[in-house]
């Protein structure tokens, strides 16, 4: 059943995902793997049709905002999708070996423009609450692929 208040967000919703690393290890906060995951990201808009937003990468586990076009992949289709990628390539640029990932993954679509600068501020925060910064703009393991909003 479809519910009419939330029409307007089936054909191209803005979503925001966490992924955390298996056995949460501490293996994500690196300009390595930060490039891998920014690269794969990037090809992902024209590859399955996912825009890449806003992310934070945590030691072990990563945030980010996404958007669908009409012709995409469906969210759990394009997440399988760059976890496998991304896990082959950073097990071989790292001595980590696969699962890299664990296998689900939470989603969540967005409602409107404050509940997305909510969860933004919410993720920003992230590497403060863990104490790995004081304060949000320190962390260097963050940024925006492709601008996204309401």
């Amino acid at each position: 059943m479809h519910l009419p208040h939330l029409a307007p967000f089936q054909n191209c919703p803005l979503c925001f995902f966490t992924a955390a690393t298996a056995r949460r290890q501490p293996i994500l906060a690196s300009e390595t793997v930060m490039h891998v995951l920014r690269e794969v990201w990037t090809k992902s808009a024209t590859a399955d049709g996912w825009f890449v937003g806003r992310f934070v990468i945590m030691p072990d586990h990563v945030h980010f905002f996404a958007m669908p076009t009409l012709e995409a992949r469906s969210r759990s289709a394009w997440c399988k999708t760059w976890k496998s990628v991304t896990s082959r390539r950073i097990s071989a640029v790292t001595t980590v070996p696969p699962p890299i990932w664990q296998p689900d993954t939470f989603d969540h679509i967005l409602r409107n423009a404050e509940s997305y600068a909510e969860k933004w501020e919410y993720v920003r925060a992230n590497p403060v609450r863990a104490g790995l910064v004081t304060e949000s703009k320190e962390w260097l393991y963050q940024g925006e692929i492709h601008s996204l909003g309401f």
